[in-house]
């Protein structure tokens, strides 16, 4: 998309925002005044300078308002609920600030539900349209593709299955006589590599992307920087290193410096701002329910045994940091004293330790592990940031210490209260090294919809008594 082009739609994109805005709210307020109950509607009105501009903000934050052609209408319409979870969030946080009374919420209620369904609706629309107007020949660019491997059959063929996204594959320029894949006979070759700037000249090309090996790395400079005179936009597919694990991301450092990074996990920061909203949310819905539990389960354990009501113990998150974990104690006091004689009866092979009938256990420590009851405190590591609702289980140092190097991938995110271990049947699996695959496997494949079964897994289990042994 030009950028006269890309700034036009951006406009328009951001009015059809507000307009639907503006509109839900409307709709909503015609509703719950039907039902009574609630004032004028000028009463209201300065609700709208709190809404809209949250709303563009986080919108842009989650880049909606950016091209969007390579994106699928089920992604575009989770992150307008993404968005809707986090800009609502921030609007009540300001609305109780400006009116400690707050507003119906009835009414706020209406207008979310309302604005989601506004909201998608002019995607859906303005994706129509950007789509008919390509098909008249405005909105799209040409591209030629460098190179002649099989990564540049794949990229091709991709481009061939999504024309919705405006993109018009013209030729092939070949870099190397030799390495041709054979796929790539039935479509046109516009020349050798030596030629790609006169190529470019006489052919209306936008785009060429570079689908070459990092042997031709050096040579590649000479071309991005002939195309940036010609005012074409040069694009390499990164096939640099074969990574098994790590994703790649080509990005600007502070805005100015171009840097690649290779992460062994998951790093949608969009994501993560709604994960640790639900975190903060979780944590303090448990903190009320611990509150409320606290009397019974301190004076039971202050009546079973002595000791300190609360077990501090220190653990490791993210990359090696450490932190007191805080539980309520199920154990007797000399518990770590008497670990390294039981050593020996551990049930688990690796760096963990765990054994059935465990005698550090009280009497209602064991109830308390039954029923979890014992990991309540553990929101107010969540709401401090050191935990999520989510994660890993967080190890010990000296469990840490004892780490292969492939172990150590599961402490490179926040630790959880719950995850897939405890849900995945954890008193069957004696293997340390089970218990890593399935932290790796989290990790891998991390997402909030993962979080959300998760989190409806572990009351499942903790309703069915399935706690630690």
């Amino acid at each position: 998309m030009l950028k006269q082009e890309a700034k036009f739609f951006h406009g328009i994109a951001v009015v059809m925002d507000m307009l639907a805005l503006a509109c839900a709210f409307v709709l909503a307020y015609e509703i719950c005044s039907r039902q009574g109950g609630i004032g004028e509607f000028n009463d209201y009105l300065w609700i709208q300078l709190i809404i809209l501009p949250i709303w563009y903000f986080v919108i842009t934050r989650f880049g909606l308002y950016s091209s969007q052609r390579l994106q699928s209408l089920s992604f575009i319409a989770w992150s307008l609920i993404k968005v809707q979870i986090v800009a609502v969030i921030i609007c009540a946080s300001l609305i109780y600030l400006v009116e400690p009374q707050g507003i119906s919420r009835l009414l706020l209620g209406y207008f979310v539900l309302f604005s989601t369904c506004l909201l998608i609706l002019t995607k859906v629309v303005g994706r129509f349209f950007l789509h008919l107007f390509r098909k008249m020949g405005y909105n799209y660019r040409n591209i030629i593709v460098v190179g002649g491997s099989g990564r540049a059959f794949d990229f091709i063929r991709l481009i061939e299955r999504h024309r919705q996204w405006g993109l018009n594959f013209m030729g092939i320029v070949r870099a190397d006589e030799d390495q041709f894949d054979e796929n790539l006979a039935q479509y046109r070759v516009l020349g050798q590599l030596d030629n790609l700037i006169d190529i470019c000249k006489e052919n209306p090309i936008d785009e060429v992307v570079f689908c070459l090996s990092k042997e031709y790395l050096t040579l590649m400079d000479e071309y991005v920087r002939e195309l940036e005179v010609l005012g074409i936009t040069a694009r390499m597919v990164l096939d640099l290193f074969d990574l098994q694990q790590s994703k790649t991301e080509l990005s600007l450092f502070h805005d100015e410096i171009p840097i690649l990074t290779f992460h062994s996990k998951v790093l949608d920061t969009n994501q993560l701002l709604v994960k640790r909203g639900m975190d903060i949310t979780g944590a303090l819905v448990g903190l009320v329910l611990t509150a409320l539990a606290f009397p019974c389960i301190a004076l039971a354990i202050k009546l079973d045994s002595p000791g300190p009501l609360f077990f501090g113990q220190q653990r490791v998150r993210e990359n090696g940091r450490t932190f007191t974990c805080w539980k309520f104690r199920s154990m007797y006091q000399d518990a770590d004293e008497r670990k390294k004689y039981l050593l020996w009866r551990n049930e688990m092979s690796g760096a963990m330790f765990k054994m059935r009938n465990d005698p550090r256990i009280t009497r209602v420590g064991y109830l308390l592990r039954k029923t979890s009851l014992d990991e309540l405190p553990q929101f107010w590591n969540v709401l401090r940031g050191e935990m999520s609702l989510v994660g890993t289980r967080p190890p010990t140092p000296d469990e840490v210490a004892t780490y292969d190097n492939w172990h150590r991938r599961r402490i490179s995110i926040k630790p959880g209260i719950t995850g897939l271990w405890q849900v995945s049947g954890r008193n069957k699996i004696t293997n340390f090294d089970e218990v890593v695959k399935l932290d790796l496997l989290y990790i891998d494949t991390w997402s909030l919809w993962t979080d959300l079964k998760i989190i409806c897994k572990t009351f499942l289990v903790v309703a069915g008594h399935q706690g630690s042994f």
